[in-house]
C-alpha cells in the first residue's frame, strides 16, 4: 500500500482508515481485523458498559485497538475512561460533548486523543484543548449520529482551521472514491463506519445486515425517535441518521405521543430487539450504504477501500504519491 500521510505516520499505520466506533456494533473483533489489515479499529464504548468494554478488548487480544466514547455519556461514568486507558488502547476517541474534562488524563497516559467534531470552531477548541487527531464529521451524510454541516464544505475548512494536526474526514465515504476525495480535501484519511456496519466481525444482527446491504441512502431519514424509545437523552444539535422503518414512521409525526405510549412501545422495542425485527429496531446507517452491497470480512473491506483510492489517484495524477506530495 502507498497511501503513507501524517495519519498512518503518527499512528504507526499502513493504511489511512479508521474504523467508526459504532455503539453495539463495533466490538473487539471488528476493531481487530480493521487493525490488522493496517488501520485503525475502534471499539464502540458507546453508553458506558463496563463489562461490555472489557469483554471487547479481551476479544481484540493482542492487536492495537482503540475505543471511542460518546463524550457526555462518558461525563455520567469518568471512570471507563481509566478502564479503557488501563488497556493501552492504541487512541481514545472522544465525540459529542466537551473533552476538556478527559483530555488531561489521556495526555497523561500517553495516548494519542482523536477528537470528532462537526464544526470549525469545535475543531479549534479540541486542538487547543490537546486533540492530537481532529475528525470532521459531516452530520448530513453520516449514519448514527451528527450534526448539520456537509462532509465535502467541512473537511476542507477544519483542514485550514487546524494548521498541522491531522485531520480525519467522517461521513459517507465507504468505498475508494471517497478516501481519494478526502485526501484532495486535505484529509490524512477516513473513518468509516457505515462500510463495515454489514461485515462479518460486526455485532449487529444479520436481519440488520441484510437490511442494509438491501437499503438506499435515499431510504435513510434523521430524527430522535429512536433515541427517545431507548432512553438516550441526546442533547442538541446531533441527531440519528438511520434507514427508514415502520416504527419511525409511526412514531415520528407524534413524538408526543410516543412518551404516552412508552411502556407498550418500550416492550414492543425490546421484543423486536432480541428477534432482530427491523420494522421497528434501528439499523443505523448512513447515505453511503448504497455502496454496501455484500457482507464481507472487515480486513477485506479495508484493503478494497485503500486499492481502490489507489486506482483513481493513479489515473488521475499518475501515482498516489504524486497525489499526496
Amino acid at each position: 500500500m502507498t497511501l503513507c500521510t501524517p495519519l498512518t505516520a503518527y499512528l504507526g499505520l499502513t493504511v489511512p482508515i479508521i474504523s467508526a466506533p459504532m455503539a453495539g456494533i463495533a466490538g473487539g473483533a471488528l476493531a481487530a481485523a480493521v487493525s490488522r489489515a493496517g488501520g485503525l479499529g475502534l471499539i464502540g464504548g458507546g453508553y458506558g458498559v463496563r463489562a461490555w468494554i472489557e469483554q471487547e478488548f479481551d476479544l481484540a487480544g493482542d492487536t492495537g485497538v482503540g475505543i471511542g466514547f460518546i463524550t457526555w455519556s462518558l461525563v455520567a461514568n469518568p471512570d471507563l475512561l481509566q478502564v479503557a486507558l488501563e488497556r493501552r488502547p492504541k487512541a481514545i476517541m472522544l465525540s459529542f460533548g466537551d473533552i476538556r474534562p478527559f483530555a488531561s488524563k489521556v495526555a497523561q497516559a500517553g495516548i494519542p486523543l482523536i477528537a470528532q467534531v462537526q464544526t470549525v470552531s469545535d475543531a479549534q477548541i479540541a486542538v487547543a484543548e490537546g486533540a492530537d487527531i481532529i475528525v470532521a464529521q459531516g452530520g448530513t451524510e453520516a449514519g448514527g449520529h451528527g450534526g448539520k454541516r456537509a462532509t465535502m464544505a467541512l473537511v476542507p475548512a477544519v483542514v485550514d482551521a487546524v494548521g498541522s494536526t491531522p485531520v480525519v474526514a467522517a461521513g459517507g465515504i465507504a468505498d475508494g472514491r471517497g478516501l481519494a476525495a478526502a485526501l484532495m480535501l486535505g484529509a490524512c484519511g477516513a473513518l468509516c463506519g457505515t462500510a463495515f456496519y454489514a461485515s462479518r466481525e460486526s455485532l449487529a444482527h444479520s436481519n440488520a445486515k441484510k437490511a442494509a446491504i438491501a437499503a438506499s441512502g435515499d431510504d435513510t431519514v434523521k430524527g430522535n425517535v429512536f433515541d427517545a424509545i431507548r432512553g438516550h437523552d441526546w442533547p442538541e444539535p446531533w441527531a440519528l441518521r438511520t434507514l427508514r422503518n415502520e416504527f419511525f414512521e409511526r412514531w415520528a409525526q407524534a413524538p408526543g405521543q410516543l412518551h404516552q405510549a412508552m411502556p407498550i412501545a418500550g416492550q414492543a422495542f425490546a421484543d423486536a430487539q432480541a428477534t432482530g425485527d427491523t420494522s421497528i429496531v434501528p439499523v443505523i446507517v448512513g447515505e453511503a450504504i448504497d455502496m454496501v452491497t455484500q457482507s464481507e470480512h472487515a480486513g477485506i473491506t479495508v484493503e478494497q477501500i485503500v486499492r481502490e483510492a489507489e486506482k483513481r489517484l493513479t489515473m488521475y495524477y499518475g501515482s498516489p504519491a504524486l497525489a499526496l506530495s
